[in-house]
């Protein structure tokens, strides 16, 4: 996937991504929305498993969950 940054955010709608923050923390879920300063909402998947999380320490979300842009360092569709 390439392009501008929102044109590959819009393309990773209600698909289920992981997010790393700054802080090191990850956050697996389906990204149900973002805007122009890439805070993104993650809600809960339902396709999680040990293979999906991979090798870092991912906290599957549980609920609605949003994080702030400045926080985030990757987002992996």
């Amino acid at each position: 996937m390439s392009g501008r940054p929102l044109d590959v955010l819009e393309a990773s709608l209600n698909e289920p991504v992981t997010v790393q923050l700054k802080d090191g923390a990850a956050y697996f879920g389906t990204l149900a929305g973002y805007d122009q300063h890439m805070n993104v909402v993650l809600e809960e998947s339902l396709d999680v498993d040990d293979d999906t999380l991979g090798e870092l320490d991912v906290e599957a979300v549980e609920d609605t969950t949003i994080i702030r842009g400045d926080n985030v360092v990757t987002i992996k569709a």
